[in-house]
């Protein structure tokens, strides 16, 4: 599908660009001409109702998405998204994250992870109106923002007057449109399998983003409840949830140009962000972050030898570093080939003289542009120190104190005027957190990561610098690394937060309690508070005003769009989606043309016995005697392990069942192609394309190599 010189210009979707768009369910009628042509066999209308089929069975892990494959709650998602739940529940001795996990029974599920959830949302309401109610054009940035954050709070405690939900006020293009999303929150996840990481996570790093891919990215909970099939806390108890819909598995999988289409939560995406914006983003933010990520994990690997329980504890951590310090490489490497600037400064100059054919538009949208851009220079001019302070949380010491004294603070208020974080609905998940620090916490690795992040901050701008930190820290002119090294030996050997019983205590303790501890890092929270929160009401200020603006600029974006018949769909912002596309290979350099397919013999092909190219022997046995099973693909003589699809996918929408045009489910989508890395910020319909691990390897190595003959008989298979 060709596009017009307009739309090589936008860097926005349409119903007329191809596959490009992460759709709204409520969107979809207005696309159902071209879900239908492009493969869809069900009615596009019926993708809108939430609580029906499919939409029921497609489910929120708050950072991935999953889906229910059973009707005992049997929860399918990715490898990397249950990695943390292995990682949590893997010693030295009982290395799960090596060897792989297999429940044969329900008795023998392990809890996930401590705060884990499953989310089903069950209404989207549009709430616009009351979330911007008060707010005049002579409110301030501060007045404004405070009116938005009282307003969303007062909709979601009425909307959890029900303690089964958890409500979210989200909102669209920058703040044009608020919804308020109601789920369903199940509290017991429990995990049921995973393969070794040599399967889960074969490639490793090295293949992360990268094609041909022969990943087995899957993994397994189940959602448990009370016996009165409501919500619970973890109890010895509970029962498997029974979902109203989940998902048949269509064990023929899918073939080269079929339908398919991925229903899930993605992250988030920058498509309507200003050239300002862009290029900051990519020529200082990311490789700023790049750098510091790829510093931790030197820091973690040299302070904890591979296997040892002090690497176990951060491998969830270093999964985490390492995949978004590729993603933002490869993002800068994309930029810096591409025209996305020039072309986003291109349509910012098409989109003024526009404005400027018609007084009515002018009067309408205003400089909206010009004086959002004032007030992201203002934002951008403290980048620098924030993002340290930010990479400085990586320390679970320091944020833990600042954490539990916030907390301290804000019980002081009414529920309402707490800030997010510390209102009664988050204190069971706060907990939660506050258990999970041991498991992935080790004192020397904790240490050097604060280390290395206060000499980068030593080295800001002194006008960048905060006071309380400095005196703390003694951090002025005649720094000394010395005198860092033995202040920060005395806090960590001097410190109670490093046990679990301190820390649930202290969730508990007044702000009295705070003044007068004795322990280092609790003075360190108590003594940088107030910096803190003005830092943080100078930043709400700056949100209020540019609050004020953005909502504008889309506005006018839109009127531009809708003026050239081409509606708009809301850049990813952790909500139900839809994207949709064909099973297709791409040229992604001239001479080179990728196939849509990746098989068994790959594996062989790349293996070295060395992490990552470590298959597990008796897998490679299996492939050398070709013992296929009934999950041969005839076209490829072999079990396909990987393929691509042209579906608009970003982070978030891992663990995202791929399915065919009945709803079928045939895989998971879990990775883009290195040329599609830069999806968050544009689009390439020729380049752009997802990887899904293929339901028949799924398949083959649960029944084959790990004996999970116990999920597959659960599930109900079809052809």
């Amino acid at each position: 599908m060709k596009r017009s010189a307009l739309l090589s210009i936008a860097l926005f979707a349409s119903s007329a660009l191809a596959d490009e768009g992460m759709w709204q369910p409520h969107q979809l009628p207005s696309i159902a001409n071209q879900l239908t042509q492009a493969g869809l066999a069900l009615d596009p209308n019926d993708l809108t109702d939430l609580t029906g089929f499919p939409m029921g069975a497609i489910v929120s892990l708050g950072g991935c998405t999953a889906s229910f494959v059973s009707d005992q709650g049997l929860v399918a998602t990715n490898h990397h998204c249950v990695y943390g739940s292995v990682q949590y529940n893997s010693t030295e001795d009982n290395n799960l994250l090596k060897n792989g996990f297999l429940a044969k029974s329900f008795k023998e599920e392990l809890p996930a992870t401590p705060g884990s959830r499953i989310y089903v949302t069950e209404e989207i309401t549009e709430v616009t109106p009351l979330v911007k109610a008060g707010i005049t054009a002579s409110s301030n940035g501060g007045e404004r923002y405070e009116l938005i954050d009282k307003n969303s709070k007062s909709l979601v405690a009425e909307c959890e007057s029900d303690d089964k939900y958890r409500c979210t006020v989200v909102n669209f293009h920058g703040g044009l449109e608020y919804y308020l999303f109601k789920q369903l929150t199940i509290r017991d996840v429990r995990l049921v399998h995973a393969p070794a990481t040599s399967i889960g996570k074969y490639g490793g790093d090295i293949d992360n983003w990268m094609w041909p891919r022969h990943t087995g990215d899957y993994g397994f909970y189940r959602a448990y409840v009370g016996k009165d099939g409501q919500p619970a806390d973890f109890s010895a108890d509970n029962v498997p949830y029974q979902p109203k819909h989940h998902l048949k598995v269509n064990k023929s999988s899918v073939d080269e140009n079929d339908y398919i289409m991925v229903l899930g939560y993605p992250g988030r995406t920058n498509r309507y962000r200003t050239s300002l914006e862009v290029e900051n983003q990519f020529t200082w933010t990311y490789p700023q972050a790049k750098q510091y990520r790829e510093e931790i994990i030197d820091i973690i690997h040299e302070k904890s030898p591979a296997d040892s329980d002090a690497r176990i504890k951060y491998e969830s951590t270093l999964a985490s570093l390492a995949n978004y310090a590729k993603n933002y490489g490869s993002m800068v490497n994309s930029y810096e080939k591409g025209t996305t600037l020039v072309r986003k400064k291109h349509l910012e100059a098409e989109l003024n003289q526009w404005l400027n054919a018609k007084a009515q538009r002018k009067e309408k949208y205003g400089d909206a542009l010009k004086e959002l851009n004032k007030l992201i220079a203002q934002e951008q001019s403290t980048q620098a120190r924030d993002l340290i302070l930010g990479y400085m949380n990586y320390s679970k010491m320091l944020s833990s104190a600042n954490k539990l004294h916030r907390l301290a603070i804000e019980k002081q208020k009414d529920n309402l005027s707490r800030k997010k974080g510390y209102q009664e609905r988050d204190i069971a998940r706060f907990e939660q957190a506050m258990k999970a620090v041991n498991r992935r916490y080790d004192a020397t690795i904790d240490k050097a990561i604060l280390f290395a992040m206060l000499k980068h901050y030593q080295q800001l701008p002194q006008s960048q610098h905060i006071k309380e930190i400095d005196q703390f820290f003694d951090l002025g002119k005649n720094f000394n690394e010395k005198a860092l090294t033995k202040k920060l030996d005395w806090m960590y050997s001097n410190t109670q937060l490093n046990k679990e019983e301190q820390r649930l205590s202290l969730m508990n303790a007044t702000q009295a309690d705070f003044d007068n501890s004795k322990d280092p890092f609790i003075k360190l929270a108590v003594a940088t508070f107030n910096a803190r929160k003005a830092i943080e009401e100078t930043d709400e200020e700056l949100s209020g005003n540019i609050q004020a603006y953005r909502p504008k600029y889309m506005a006018a974006l839109i009127a531009y769009f809708n003026d050239k018949n081409l509606p708009v769909y809301a850049d990813a912002n952790s909500t139900l989606r839809i994207t949709y596309g064909n099973v297709k290979g791409y040229s992604p350099k001239d001479g080179m043309q990728a196939t849509p397919y990746t098989t068994l013999e790959g594996i062989v092909e790349k293996d070295t016995g060395v992490k990552p190219f470590n298959a597990p022997k008796k897998q490679l046995e299996l492939i050398k005697a070709k013992n296929y099973g009934q999950y041969v693909k005839r076209e490829l003589n072999s079990v396909p392990v990987n393929y691509l699809g042209t579906l608009d996918i970003t982070g978030g929408n891992s663990g995202s069942p791929t399915l065919n045009d009945k709803a079928e489910f045939v895989g998971l989508v879990f990775d883009g192609v290195y040329e599609s890395i830069i999806g968050d910020w544009d689009y390439d319909t020729k380049l752009n394309r997802s990887i899904h691990v293929d339901v028949k390897y799924m398949l083959w190595v649960m029944e084959h190599v790990d004996g999970a003959e116990n999920l597959i008989n659960e599930m109900d298979i079809v052809e």
